[in-house]
Formats: C-alpha cells, structure tokens, sequence
C-alpha cells in the first residue's frame, strides 16, 4: 500500500471521520432489544450473500472463523439464523438467514434509510440531494477499490455454487 499523497490526505480524512459520525447516530436510534453490531454485520452478510459456509461468512466479516462460532450459535439458537449439510461436502454446514433474521436485517435497514431520508429531506435543497446522489456513486466505487484484493462476485459466485439460496 503506497502512502496517501498531500491532496487524498485530507480527503480520507474527512470520509473516514463523516462516515465515523454518519455510523454513530444511525446506531444510537437503535433500541436496547436490538441485535448488537457484530450480530446486524453477520445477519447483513447472510442477507448480502445468501447462503454461506461459516469460513466464507468469516472471511466476508475479516475475522477468523472461531470469533464467529458464538455468535452463530445465538443467532441459530434465537431462531435468527437456519444451519443445514453442505449439499456436496458433509463435513461442513451452510448458513442462512431465516425468516424471522431477514425480518429483522430489513427492519433495521428501513429504519436506517427512514433517519438519513428525514434528515436529507430536512436539511439539503434539490441541488444538494442530487450532489449527495453523485458522491453515492463515488462512494460505491471506493468501496470496491478497498475490496479490489477480495474475490471478484464471479469467483465468490463460483465459491457458493452448488449451495442453494
């Protein structure tokens, strides 16, 4: 990784800082009964993804798999996740959001996108929201760039094929 040039310094540094602030006040709306963060991260996967081994869903959330096996055991114990054989490996099993987790990653989403439309539509005129429509895309394009040494959908595809979502 080459070091930040003066003029992409100050850039990352303001992104990393709005996104770090953007992040807190979508949280802080969440209620105590809601899942914690590593929980929504894993259930957005499953959702993301579809059906995933434990190892990929590890390797999708950058942590090692035996920081995942509690988690996964609550969230299949709460009815929030299902577990069933691989279909052509029995030594390992394949993840899946249920209905009641998909229930509740959409839930957490709409109430998410309800707070940052209220406060678009409160506080940004029609030039503004088309600016904030622009830096979107540009957004999306640095998250592929992050994840440019990640496997590419066709290979995650090509991973996953076989498992049935």
């Amino acid at each position: 990784m080459t070091s930040p040039s003066p003029d992409t310094a100050p850039v990352a540094i303001r992104l990393r800082a709005a996104l770090s602030q953007i992040n807190r006040e979508l949280r802080a709306g969440m209620t105590p009964s809601t899942l914690g963060r590593a929980a929504l991260s894993t259930l957005g996967q499953l959702h993301r993804f579809g059906s995933l081994t434990p190892t990929q869903l590890a390797q999708h959330e950058g942590v090692r798999l035996q920081t995942l096996t509690r988690l996964l055991a609550e969230l299949e114990a709460d009815g929030r996740i299902t577990r069933r054989p691989h279909p052509q490996d029995g030594r390992q099993t394949v993840l899946a959001l249920s209905a009641r987790g998909a229930r509740e990653i959409t839930r957490e989403a709409r109430r998410r996108e309800a707070v940052l439309a209220a406060a678009i539509a409160g506080g940004f005129d029609g030039a503004e929201r088309t600016a904030l429509l622009r830096a979107c895309a540009l957004l999306e394009r640095l998250g592929e760039e992050l994840h440019a040494g990640e496997p590419s959908d066709t290979t995650r595809a090509k991973r996953t094929e076989g498992i049935a979502r």
